[in-house]
């Protein structure tokens, strides 16, 4: 049974940056790709971020592009989401997922494996 489990989050003013851990557990866990999703209060699951585990490929929901990062680290089976210039449409819980069953790696229901989330609020 693989576990993901998510830490970092916190409160931060608009403007700030935070940074995201997912660690993951359990039988050995050799993803093709991993991703970050966030869920706003009464909005649908997101994609925010995307990385394959082997290297080669990032991608980016617009709306984070070019201020959020997202890495990995394998060693430490552990992935990452750096998040810098937040504002306050950032705020949501952050979902870590892994191993999606497809290609279309944007896509919530394609995802075997999901961490517990963690909130990120942005203040104005």
């Amino acid at each position: 049974q693989v576990q993901l489990v998510e830490s970092g989050g916190g409160l931060v003013q608009a403007g700030g940056s935070l940074s995201l851990s997912c660690a993951a557990s359990g039988q050995t866990f050799s993803p093709t790709v991993m991703a970050w999703f966030r869920q706003a209060p009464g909005k649908d699951r997101e994609f925010v971020a995307a990385i394959s585990w082997n290297g080669g490929m990032t991608n980016y929901a617009d709306s984070v592009k070019g201020r959020f990062t997202i890495s990995r680290d394998k060693a430490k089976n552990t992935m990452y989401l750096q998040m810098n210039s937040l504002n306050v449409e950032d705020t949501a819980v952050y979902y870590c997922a892994g191993e999606p069953r497809g290609t279309d790696f944007r896509v919530v229901g394609l995802y075997d494996y999901w961490g517990q989330g963690t909130q990120v609020t942005v203040s104005s």
